[in-house]
């Protein structure tokens, strides 16, 4: 990395191309023009892994062969460039796809849960928020001990969350092997798949952006998609459930792996998230 380095001179030290325009997209994000008119996204980050993580889950999901994401076409420790995606409108059509290929995504499975991406950090991020990749042996206690409690500690560290509302997450945690529904194989997962993450392409397919790739359960990245809403969600789970059907019950427990995302709001962003966890975690329990 060099000191001071524009996201442009970056893209043309890792790429090899002349760069002739950029755009600030946001803090992190800019979009760059090479030479040749070619426009790559060039992303900022300085947390150390960060770049290494999403380079190695876009490689991840890419070797799977189901889902299209933009490929990595240079990085370091600072800066990833990756192919520019242009969208389009959502459509119908598109979801119904986009449900296959997730359930094909999920189906070429991963060596453990929370096992990292090859050639990924085991520190990893999952947006802002750092998330360890260590992997274990069954998905109850793994997600209990490497997800949940985790933000849990931090949460009431800051007293962002009360004593009560931490109480039912807990007895969550401790319920999590009778409340997870029947054991699955490790899938391979987006990892943070809400629908910022998902881009509907111009070319009439979803593409998927900024992973937090992992070994994990397969209903997690529905339960993402559920979180903040996406478009035409009723035709990709129909998609989903035409090439890999959920096991009974998969939506009851969807608050279950919402848990992590919204403790993870609770550190990040405060008080505003706390009552909707805590609503999920006596959901859970009343279930």
């Amino acid at each position: 990395m060099i000191e001071s380095e524009t996201p442009g001179a970056a893209a043309a030290r890792l790429t090899g191309y002349a760069v002739s325009g950029e755009r600030a997209v946001s803090g992190a994000v800019t979009e760059v023009t090479l030479g040749g008119g070619q426009l790559v996204v060039v992303k900022g980050d300085e947390a150390p892994g960060a770049v290494r993580a999403e380079a190695a889950g876009l490689r991840w999901l890419a070797d799977a062969g189901a889902v299209r994401v933009p490929a990595v076409r240079g990085l370091d420790e600072r800066w990833l460039v990756t192919d520019f995606v242009r969208t389009g409108p959502p459509s119908a059509r598109a979801a119904l796809r986009f449900g296959r290929d997730l359930a094909a995504l999920h189906a070429s499975g991963a060596s453990a849960f929370g096992a990292p991406p090859p050639g990924g950090p085991t520190d990893a991020y999952i947006g802002l928020a750092p998330m360890r990749d260590v992997p274990g042996a069954d998905w109850p206690n793994w997600y209990a001990e490497q997800r949940v409690l985790p933000y849990l500690r931090r949460a009431v560290d800051a007293h962002t969350l009360r004593a009560d509302e931490a109480a039912a997450v807990e007895r969550v945690c401790e319920r999590l092997p009778e409340l997870a529904g029947p054991a699955e194989p490790p899938a391979r997962l987006h990892g943070d798949l809400w629908n910022g993450n998902v881009l509907w392409g111009a070319d009439g397919h979803v593409w998927l952006i900024d992973p937090a790739a992992h070994g994990g359960h397969r209903e997690t990245d529905l339960a993402m998609l559920h979180l903040f809403g996406c478009p035409h969600l009723s035709e990709v789970l129909e998609g989903y459930q035409q090439t890999a059907p959920l096991a009974p019950g998969w939506a009851d427990r969807i608050g279950l792996h919402q848990l992590f995302p919204l403790l993870v709001h609770v550190v990040l962003f405060g008080r505003g998230y706390a009552e909707q966890a805590s609503s999920v975690a006596r959901t859970a329990l009343a279930g």
